[in-house]
């Protein structure tokens, strides 16, 4: 009986989660058709998927696993960038948007699980601050490897270098597809808001499910105390990997999103670098550690205040600042949370009085 309670309130949390998300759709939709939203809102409406997706899936490990990862916008680089190099090669043979997208994105996924796993069988055997420098040096790495990738494409199949173009040794009518720091330009932009949405709920799905299940409980184990998970027989490393693999694929699936909403993919610092991953990282923080719900509301409001806030340009940072602290201390100052636990357990009582 406590099972199918315990059950039908996950079930129950889950719906909401995914209600927000819809609503929060048809009601930007509703906007954009009928013209009451700046054409700068509308253009965020990419990017706000971009990093609802990013936030969630790093909260898998962040908030779940319980460890700290800053390679999040590495994963998220390699997916934009094998996605784009696809989707710029196929544009000639696959003539449907959608098909070529869709594959685009299966590519995308695949390639950071990959380097999900790649990375994570040697960096999960790390703890703490180690595990923080690994995965942020993978970011960098990835970012700077990009940017000294040189690639070209004639009658002779690929030709690749890490100097120049002119070290590539192409026909006359060969093709640059990857010119070093310029990125990779002419990627078809295929990435709407619906593609987004749709994206988003898929996200929600996995981590949520992944989450709720048996094994996201063993996960879960794993963050609250180690020694004990795997005195009762939890492979450790099977399902710290599961969930790195998984934020990663995830992350690899923001940066395909992101590639096709750009015409011209760059790997520089404000895209996938340092900074990226630590403002990912504070989308979970302050929409607290291990929720949900509270990642894409973090991740929807940090990301359109600076907009919204660009008329007043001499302050708007200094607002967002005070949003950023005042979100802060909500989420984790003890009074606040004291008064937090005191509220919902006042409404769980009423209820309960109420049945």
């Amino acid at each position: 009986m406590d099972r199918l309670k315990k059950m039908s309130k996950n079930t129950k949390s889950n719906l909401i989660t995914y209600g927000i998300a819809a609503a929060a759709f048809v009601i930007m939709q509703t906007l954009i058709s009928t013209g009451n939203i700046s054409s700068l809102l509308e253009g965020l409406m990419v990017p706000l998927c971009i990093y609802v997706i990013l936030a969630v899936s790093l909260n898998l490990v962040v908030g779940f696993l319980g460890e700290l990862s800053l390679g999040h916008a590495g994963f998220m680089c390699v997916g934009a960038f094998a996605s784009s190099f696809f989707s710029k090669c196929m544009r000639h043979v696959i003539t449907i948007d959608g098909l070529r997208f869709f594959f685009a994105l299966l590519i995308g996924v695949a390639v950071a699980a990959v380097f999900g796993i790649i990375i994570g069988i040697p960096a999960l055997r790390l703890k703490g601050d180690y595990l923080a420098i690994v995965t942020l040096a993978f970011g960098e790495i990835i970012k700077n490897l990009v940017n000294v990738l040189y690639i070209g494409k004639d009658s002779n199949g690929f030709h690749f270098s890490t100097k120049d173009v002119m070290s590539l040794n192409m026909e006359a009518d060969g093709t640059v597809i990857v010119n070093g720091p310029q990125g990779i330009t002419g990627t078809p932009k295929d990435s709407t808001f619906l593609i987004g949405f749709l994206l988003v709920l898929v996200t929600l799905f996995v981590v949520m499910n992944l989450v709720n299940s048996r094994d996201g409980r063993a996960i879960m184990s794993i963050r609250d105390n180690r020694i004990a998970a795997e005195s009762v027989g939890i492979n450790i490393t099977k399902y710290k990997l599961m969930a790195f693999t998984v934020s990663a694929a995830l992350a690899g699936a923001a940066g395909v999103l992101y590639a096709h909403n750009l015409s011209t993919l760059t790997a520089n610092t404000n895209n996938f670098g340092y900074n990226q991953s630590i403002m990912i990282l504070v989308f979970v923080v302050l929409g607290g550690i291990g929720s949900i719900r509270g990642s894409m509301i973090a991740a929807v409001i940090l990301t359109l205040l600076p907009e919204m806030l660009r008329g007043l340009s001499d302050y708007r940072m200094l607002i967002y600042a005070i949003v950023l602290i005042i979100m802060m201390l909500f989420n984790w100052a003890p009074k606040a949370v004291q008064w937090r636990e005191k509220y919902l357990t006042f409404g769980r009582k009423k209820k309960e009085a109420v049945k």
